[in-house]
């Protein structure tokens, strides 16, 4: 089956030929897909997306209109896919439901220590032969309360990470997991009240209506002076400018970032030689107290493989006109 591949990084690209091993007619594009890329789809019956690609209305009825009847995500979210649209043009979506959850999650943890022994500066620091300790001072994370907002799969291993260290943990979700009350202590509560307790909070729940900029200036008041705030999961969940405000206060003491809500277009390139266009940005990097990474929680050698092995998979069964199990609902 042609398929056209979007987005596709060198990163990903080994992994998916590996994957494929030559099965389907892979057509991979560096190119993000856009009103304007879309022709690029031309001849192929299905598409592959990534995180940053746009699948809104307008690109959608322009695949159509190619003849394209498929669309096989490469991630777990599908915020950035108009399922109304898909509905309409009699399309068809499958996702990577669970890639690595442990690569989420761990990810996280780094953010955390990072942050909290202060990692970068210290490096910074002794490559300038500077080995002063002043400035470095960290706290222990036993003992420390931390609000896990979100307790699916990445949330549920973080859970198993902090009881490690020896945190306190907080919890909110629309459901309760009984498993990681019994076997970690975890107490469920709701957001107000996990903000106000927790000395650390990380969010890993999914973007949607409900949850757009759940972390807003109402949320930050009710934080602890010098709280963390860690945000692996999807940059919307947070205002940012809100955040700023929190940070030039001390409200908020520490702040790692892997996802941006402005992130599509910036995220996953290099801009190293161009004149930073996002002023929000801009202002989150002027804080030495924040630590921000591309996107790139997902990125290790087994999330790669599972991701591009459930991709050819769902590819498989879009020419087989079989259902893998992966498809999104669009009811």
């Amino acid at each position: 089956m042609k398929t056209t591949i979007f987005s596709t990084h060198k990163f990903e690209e080994p992994y998916l030929l590996k994957a494929n091993d030559g099965k389907h007619q892979l057509k991979l594009l560096e190119s993000r897909l856009t009103e304007e890329t879309a022709i690029l789809a031309t001849g192929s019956k299905t598409v592959s997306l990534f995180t940053g690609d746009d699948a809104s209305a307008k690109v959608l009825e322009k695949l159509s209109t190619l003849g394209v009847k498929n669309i096989a995500l490469r991630s777990a979210g599908f915020n950035h896919v108009d399922l109304l649209k898909v509905a309409e043009l009699d399309m068809k979506v499958a996702r990577v439901p669970a890639y690595s959850p442990y690569a989420i999650a761990e990810h996280t943890m780094a953010l955390i220590l990072a942050l909290n022994r202060k990692l970068i500066k210290a490096n910074n620091r002794v490559r300038e032969h500077n080995f002063s300790l002043n400035g470095l001072t960290g706290f222990d994370l036993n003992g420390k309360t931390v609000g896990v907002i979100g307790t699916g799969k990445i949330g549920s291993v973080l859970i198993k990470i902090l009881h490690g260290f020896g945190c306190n943990i907080l919890a909110q979700d629309i459901e309760e997991n009984k498993d990681l009350i019994d076997k970690y202590g975890v107490i469920y509560t709701d957001c107000a009240t996990l903000c106000k307790h927790a000395d650390i909070i990380s969010l890993h729940a999914p973007l949607k209506a409900s949850t757009k900029h759940l972390i807003d200036a109402k949320h930050i008041a009710l934080m602890k002076t010098g709280v963390m705030l860690i945000n692996t999961s999807r940059g919307g969940l947070v205002d940012t400018k809100a955040v700023i405000q929190g940070l030039k206060t001390k409200k908020i003491g520490y702040l790692g970032l892997d996802v941006y809500e402005e992130e599509e277009g910036l995220f996953f390139e290099d801009h190293s030689d161009d004149i930073l266009q996002d002023d929000v940005i801009a202002r989150l990097m002027t804080f030495n107290n924040v630590l921000i990474t591309s996107h790139q929680a997902f990125l290790t050698e087994t999330a790669l493989t599972n991701i591009a092995e459930t991709t050819i998979y769902n590819l498989d069964c879009f020419d087989k006109e079989i259902l893998s199990g992966n498809e999104i609902s669009v009811n």
